[in-house]
């Protein structure tokens, strides 16, 4: 199974009280240098088959009808590799 990633943000120009709230506490915490702080949502979908156009088409439509309110809010859609592919990439950049 392929696992393919939906990562929801509030657009830009839409105002974040909740990263706003995040990004006002981290000084108060010891955490300076952070300048910005905006929230969102990560949904994880495990596809059965191969991960292709027509599943990809179907993951955007599912995410624009019913994970993000595209009024408010943008996704990006992405497969994520599985560790496997995850190790061979870091040893591939290691060498």
């Amino acid at each position: 199974m392929a696992r393919v990633v939906v990562d929801v943000m509030l657009k830009p120009e839409i105002l974040d009280p909740q990263g706003q709230a995040v990004q006002r506490a981290l000084p108060r915490l010891g955490f300076e240098g952070i300048a910005d702080v905006r929230q969102g949502k990560r949904f994880e979908l495990e596809v059965e088959g191969p991960v292709d156009d027509a599943a990809l088409a179907r993951i955007r439509e599912i995410a624009e009808t019913f994970l993000a309110n595209t009024v408010i809010e943008d996704f990006d859609v992405r497969i994520e590799a599985d560790q496997a592919d995850q190790a061979a990439l870091a040893a591939k950049a290691e060498s």
